[in-house]
């Protein structure tokens, strides 16, 4: 089943807001952004892949490339640590890697 943006998106922000309570109202502009561009992220590899243009271990290097590029924006929010942001981030990709890894048929989150 094809990976649907929306659903990625809904279920990332859901684990953010969670994970960054009291400052989700400042982070959440920031993190609207930056879990559509990891869902946007993660179809492109979905497509590379059905298209056998994609290795596993390339795919694996654009989510890093992704997650360090959503770790420095939210470190860029005043009262944000690198514990809660890699906290954040984990939560987020946690809410959606089972949905994730069965439709990429690769354990990639």
């Amino acid at each position: 089943m094809p990976l649907d943006t929306q659903q990625l998106v809904q279920d990332m922000l859901g684990a953010a807001k969670l994970h960054l309570g009291k400052f989700w109202k400042q982070a959440k502009p920031f993190a609207e952004n930056e879990t559509l561009n990891m869902a946007n992220k993660l179809l492109m590899i979905e497509q590379l892949k059905l298209e056998g243009k994609i290795t596993k271990e390339e795919a694996l290097l654009h989510i890093d490339i992704q997650k360090s590029a959503f770790c420095t924006v939210l470190l860029s929010i005043k009262g944000l640590g690198l514990i809660a942001v890699e906290g954040t981030i984990n939560a987020a990709l946690g809410s959606i890697a089972k949905v994730v890894n069965k439709a990429l048929g690769w354990g990639l989150l």
